[in-house]
C-alpha cells in the first residue's frame, strides 16, 4: 500500500496525508449518486421523451427517438458530474476520479448524439474517445500538456504547419458540421411536411435546395473555423472549373436536371412511368438519378439526364385513370349481341376495372377467320400493373364463352390440290 501510494505521490496524483483519501471517497460517493440519478432519469423519462419526440418529429426521429433514454441518462450524468467537478477544489485523486467519470459520460452522450444522426460508427467513436481524453486533461491538469505535445508532432509545409493538433482540429470541425448539417436537414424536412400548402413534390424539392444551402454553409463556417484563408483556393479555382467542365459534367448535368424535374412537376414520386424498357412507379426523385421500381419488384436508377432529354410515358401526369385495351375474336357464326354483352358483363366483374369511366365492347373488324373486337376498360392503379387486369378479364370472358355456347375460333386454312393436266406427247 506505501509503495502504491508512495507511487502516485510521485506522479502528482495524491499528497501525502489522509485528508485526500477522505475526498477521493466523498468524490467516488458524488461520482455514483450522479450517475445512480441519470440511471433513474433515462429509465423514467426516456421512454415518454423518446415517444413524445417521434409524435412531434415522425420519421424524421428515427435514429434520435431510439436513444433519449441513453441522452437523457448521460446528459444528467455529466451534467450533476460537472457542478461536482466546479463546486469543490479536489486534491489531484478525487480530481482524477471525478474526472474520469465525467469524460465517460460525456463520451457517451457525444456518441448517441452522433449515432443518432446516423454518422459513422468509427466517426462517432473516434470523437467520443477524443472527447473523453480532453475533459480527463482538463480535470486533472489541463490541456496545455497535451496541445503542445500534438503540436510538436508534424511539418511545417510552406507558411503552414501540418501537425496531429491541426488534424484532430479538422476532424472535430468536420464531425461537428456534419451532425450539424444532418439535424438542420431533418428540422427543415420537419417543417416541410407540416407545410399543407406544399404539395410533396415542392417539399423534396424544397427539401434538395436546403440541404444544398446548407452544406455550402457549413464549408465556408468551417473554412472559417480552421483559419484557412479562401485566397488559397485561387491557385486550384481554374483546375476545379476544368474538372467541373469535363470530369464532373454528367453528375452537374445530372443535379440540374433533378432540379428543374422537381420544379416542373412533370415527374413526380408516385408517378407511374416508363422510360425505354423499364416501366414502373416512381420511388424517389434523387441528386443524380430517378429510383422506379418496377413490378418485378427491381429497383432502376435511371439519370435525371435522360428524363429531361428522352421521351418518357407518364400514366399519372394529369390523370391517374388509364385505359386498358383487350382484343378478343369470335367465331363468324356466333350470336353477336350475346358476345357483347358477356364481354361487357366480364369488365364489369373485374376488380380493378372502374365504373367511371364506363367499360366498352367496340368490332374493330373482320379478321380471317373470326369477328374481331376490342374491350376497353379504365384503371386508377397504374402501378399494379397491366397484364393481370387484361388477364382476368379474359379469363372471365372465356368462361361467360364456354357457359353460353360462344366460340372462340382457331385460325384455319383451306389446301386445295389442283390435279395438273397431262400432255398428249407426255
Amino acid at each position: 500500500m506505501r509503495q502504491v501510494e508512495a507511487g502516485l505521490t510521485g506522479i502528482g496524483l495524491i499528497r501525502p496525508g489522509g485528508e485526500d483519501l477522505v475526498e477521493a471517497a466523498v468524490a467516488l460517493v458524488l461520482v455514483a449518486l450522479a450517475l445512480v440519478a441519470g440511471w433513474v432519469a433515462g429509465r423514467r423519462g426516456g421512454p415518454a421523451l423518446g415517444e413524445l419526440w417521434k409524435a412531434r418529429v415522425g420519421d424524421h426521429a428515427e435514429g434520435v427517438g431510439d436513444r433519449l433514454g441513453a441522452i437523457v441518462r448521460h446528459a444528467l450524468a455529466a451534467l450533476l458530474l460537472a457542478i461536482v467537478a466546479r463546486a469543490w477544489s479536489w486534491p489531484p485523486l478525487a480530481a482524477l476520479i471525478v474526472g474520469t467519470a465525467l469524460g465517460v459520460a460525456t463520451g457517451m452522450l457525444v456518441l448517441n448524439l452522433l449515432r443518432g444522426v446516423h454518422l459513422a460508427r468509427w466517426m462517432s467513436w473516434t470523437v467520443a474517445a477524443l472527447v473523453f481524453l480532453a475533459i480527463l486533461s482538463q480535470s486533472v491538469g489541463g490541456l496545455a500538456p497535451i496541445t503542445d505535445t500534438l503540436d510538436a508532432i508534424g511539418i511545417d509545409i510552406g507558411r503552414r504547419r501540418v501537425s496531429l493538433l491541426s488534424l484532430v482540429t479538422l476532424l472535430l470541425t468536420i464531425v461537428v458540421l456534419l451532425a450539424v448539417v444532418r439535424v438542420a436537414n431533418r428540422a427543415v424536412g420537419h417543417a416541410l411536411a407540416q407545410t399543407r400548402g406544399l404539395d410533396a413534390t415542392q417539399r423534396l424539392l424544397g427539401q434538395k435546395l436546403a440541404g444544398i444551402a446548407l452544406l455550402i454553409v457549413a464549408f465556408f463556417f468551417g473554412i472559417d473555423a480552421l483559419g484557412i484563408d479562401l485566397t488559397t483556393f485561387a491557385v486550384f479555382s481554374g483546375a476545379f472549373g476544368l474538372a467541373i467542365g469535363f470530369g464532373l459534367q454528367k453528375t452537374v448535368g445530372n443535379l440540374i436536371a433533378g432540379i428543374i424535374l422537381l420544379m416542373d412537376r412533370s415527374i413526380k414520386p408516385g408517378d407511374v412511368i416508363a422510360v425505354g424498357q423499364s416501366f414502373g412507379w416512381v420511388n424517389k426523385i434523387g441528386v443524380r438519378a430517378v429510383s422506379v421500381i418496377t413490378r418485378e419488384g427491381k429497383e432502376h436508377l435511371i439519370p435525371n439526364e435522360i428524363l429531361m432529354t428522352q421521351e418518357v410515358e407518364n400514366w399519372s401526369f394529369s390523370d391517374r385513370n388509364v385505359r386498358v385495351p383487350i382484343p378478343v375474336k369470335i367465331a363468324y357464326d356466333s350470336d353477336v349481341d350475346l358476345a357483347e354483352s358477356l364481354m361487357m358483363r366480364a369488365a364489369k366483374e373485374s376488380a380493378r376495372v372502374l365504373d367511371t369511366p364506363a367499360a366498352a365492347v367496340w368490332m374493330t373488324g373482320f379478321g380471317d377467320y373470326a369477328l374481331e373486337y376490342e374491350v376497353r376498360v379504365w384503371i386508377s392503379d397504374p402501378e399494379g400493373g397491366v397484364g393481370n387486369v387484361k388477364a382476368d378479364v379474359l379469363k372471365r370472358i372465356w368462361t361467360l364463352f364456354a357457359e353460353n355456347g360462344v366460340k372462340v375460333p382457331v385460325p384455319q386454312r383451306d389446301v386445295r390440290l389442283a390435279e395438273a393436266g397431262v400432255g398428249e406427247g407426255g
